[in-house]
């Protein structure tokens, strides 16, 4: 359930009521109780039609401190040691995850997504090689295919890391969880 809507049915209002009181469209409203992430003039117009600090409706899940989003941060960021280990993308954040007690939805969609990028590269690896064998292709598609879903994997990960300092959300997420 979202913030906004826990604050807005706490309040006793519509959707309309809202929008009228804060001058958001209804639209918008649906939209943020939907799991839109909530910004600028929008979450201001919000937070100060409902009489809250715009901080309560940052909160993605209430079992999150705010001081555990560095350990979050942190087990994102470790995903990058597949630069030097295969495995490392894995492998590490689930070891920070368990040692710093961080077992959340946003640190399980993390890894997940890690698990899901890591079978999904040799996948896509061996089907451009079958490809290459059978239409004769550049030497160089191999590598250049493996370099660009690192470069991938690198955004993936800097992307959900600027989400998660900016608005506590990742930006990137699968609809299910591995773990």
């Amino acid at each position: 359930m979202s913030q906004l809507l826990k604050f807005r049915e706490k309040a006793n209002l519509t959707q309309q009521q809202l929008s009228e009181k804060s001058h958001i469209s209804v639209r918008t409203i649906q939209r943020i109780e939907a799991g839109k992430a909530l910004k600028g003039h929008t979450l201001e117009a919000l937070a100060k039609a409902l009489a809250i600090d715009k901080e309560a409706l940052y909160e993605t899940d209430p079992d999150i401190k705010v001081e555990n989003f560095f350990w979050i941060k942190l087990i994102n960021l470790s995903s990058l040691l597949l630069l030097i280990v295969p495995l490392g993308s894995i492998l590490l954040p689930l070891i920070l995850m368990y040692w710093k007690k961080q077992i959340n939805p946003i640190t399980k969609q993390l890894v997940s997504l890690q698990i899901l990028w890591t079978l999904s590269f040799p996948v896509i690896l061996f089907i451009v090689i079958f490809l290459g064998n059978l239409v004769p292709l550049s030497k160089q598609l191999v590598p250049l295919t493996m370099l660009l879903l690192l470069l991938v994997n690198m955004y993936i990960i800097l992307r959900n890391t600027a989400a998660l300092d900016k608005n506590k959300q990742l930006y990137i997420k699968l609809k299910f969880s591995i773990i």
